[in-house]
């Protein structure tokens, strides 16, 4: 069991002094925690923060606010940071858990002044009044922005009293995005953590598969996985995709069975103190790759290869899915499955008829992480990478069971028809180029037959033990 990094008080406080910095002055900025979501009557799902709340704030309680203000006293700039948060309630608390309460949260969360929720809409409009400009991320929760309207519309009703309300609406989205881009040193140490986690979860699941078992059952063991070693949640909702299932590129039904000579797809992540991994692996059920799977999965791993060893300060991922997509192209080509002349079906990006997503994205509190990719107008993402970013890097091939050859108007190769082939990796960028955080998840055909031999031997011993 591995003791886990947790971030520092300084970590959360320093963001905030750096979300200042790029305030205006004579101003406020407003952040909301997420609200519980009722999954069936009176109970609730998960409870899963907002993140921009959470960057600043560390705080994990529900309907929570958090006010950023900057403002000038005699010539000085004071910056203060508010919270609203739910008061202590001792028989709430027999019922749904304990609470931080306002007192905690200013000394263990290092806010300025804490009060309880019921005073919000008392006490944000006074902190609103005499402000120039009024930040918040606009669109992203409309409760939220009718909110925010309404407490502003307050300010405005006492204008004739003498008050005077922010005259200036900023949408602050593309400020924490920034700041969330670039990972600092601990963040980093809780994703390559994460990735640990969840790669011993990809070796489970290789070991437990089995022709008959159901892809259900192979999540089981992905979520065991990630829940003992800390990572009380996964990420995001967990791909369990057998055979044909594997071309259905966000498939989470995972109730089909597994069956023999069939690759299986897993596309699954841990979260670990907020932090998400994203790792994909596709695999034979019965550990044995036949010709034809081998193929294409070398050529998706070869191509995943060439990517990654690609990356290093100042390359793109523009620049990343043009080599990929020449070296897929070229190997589909190779295989039969693309026809016509190579040149040409380069030119064309011919292999985006099976590779139907995206290389990559940035990775970080969300599984498809915030971050200003800035596409131009031909869709090419052309943001520079710098170090501290941490991206996936995620080329698939997906033939479905009735795929037609566009040239010849006939089906393809049934040989080729039902594979869908996806391996992902979450890589940092560093100043020397880029460090592999998947380190633990057996990638090459080599080490998936080697480990699932081994876990078919150990499991057929046990068996016969019975």
């Amino acid at each position: 069991m591995m003791k886990h990094t947790l971030l520092a008080l300084s970590e959360f406080t320093g963001r905030r002094q750096r979300f200042f910095e790029q305030m205006p002055d004579n101003s406020v900025a407003l952040f909301s925690a997420a609200r519980e979501v009722t999954r069936s009557n009176d109970t609730e799902y998960p409870f899963c923060q907002n993140k921009n709340f959470y960057y600043l704030t560390g705080f994990n309680e529900p309907d929570a606010l958090l006010l950023l203000i900057k403002d000038k006293e005699q010539d000085e700039l004071v910056c203060q940071s508010v919270l609203f948060c739910r008061e202590k309630n001792p028989m709430q608390e027999i019922w749904h858990g304990r609470r931080v309460g306002p007192e905690k949260a200013s000394s263990e969360y290092g806010f300025d002044a804490s009060f309880p929720c019921e005073e919000i809409d008392e006490l944000v409009p006074k902190y609103l009044a005499d402000k120039a400009r009024l930040l918040f991320c606009q669109g992203a929760d409309e409760t939220f922005d009718r909110q925010v309207l309404s407490w502003n519309s307050q300010v405005k009703a006492k204008i004739r009293q003498g008050g005077k309300a922010p005259g200036v609406l900023i949408d602050c989205s593309a400020i924490i995005e920034e700041m969330r881009l670039i990972k600092s040193a601990d963040e980093l140490e809780i994703m390559r953590q994460v990735n640990r986690i969840s790669g011993q979860a990809h070796q489970r699941a290789m070991e437990k598969t089995r022709p008959g078992k159901f892809e259900y059952q192979i999540e089981a063991e992905l979520l065991h996985e990630f829940a003992r070693h800390g990572a009380r949640h996964p990420a995001y909702g967990s791909i369990v995709a057998g055979g044909d299932n594997a071309n259905i590129l966000h498939y989470t039904d995972n109730n089909d069975v597994l069956e023999n000579n069939e690759l299986l797809l897993i596309d699954a992540g841990g979260e670990l103190a907020g932090y998400a991994a994203d790792i994909t692996r596709t695999f034979p059920v019965n550990g044995k790759f036949t010709p034809e799977q081998k193929a294409i999965y070398q050529l998706v791993l070869g191509a995943q290869e060439l990517a990654i060893n690609a990356i290093a300060p100042g390359k793109t991922l523009a620049y990343l899915n043009e080599i990929t997509c020449e070296f897929l192209t070229r190997g589909l080509h190779e295989l039969g499955i693309l026809t016509g002349d190579l040149s040409e079906l380069i030119a064309a990006r011919a292999c985006k008829k099976y590779f139907i997503h995206g290389l990559g994205h940035w990775l970080g509190l969300d599984v498809h992480d915030v971050g200003d990719y800035q596409v131009d107008k031909k869709r090419q993402q052309l943001r520079a990478f710098e170090p501290g970013m941490v991206m996936t890097i995620e080329p698939g091939l997906y033939i479905p069971l009735h795929d037609v050859n566009e040239d010849t108007g006939t089906q393809l190769d049934e040989k080729w028809r039902g594979i869908g082939v996806r391996i992902e990796d979450n890589i940092l960028v560093t100043e020397a180029g880029y460090e592999n955080l998947t380190v633990n998840a057996p990638k090459t055909i080599a080490e998936i037959e080697a480990l699932m031999a081994t876990s078919a031997q150990v499991g057929g011993a046990d068996q016969n033990s019975h």
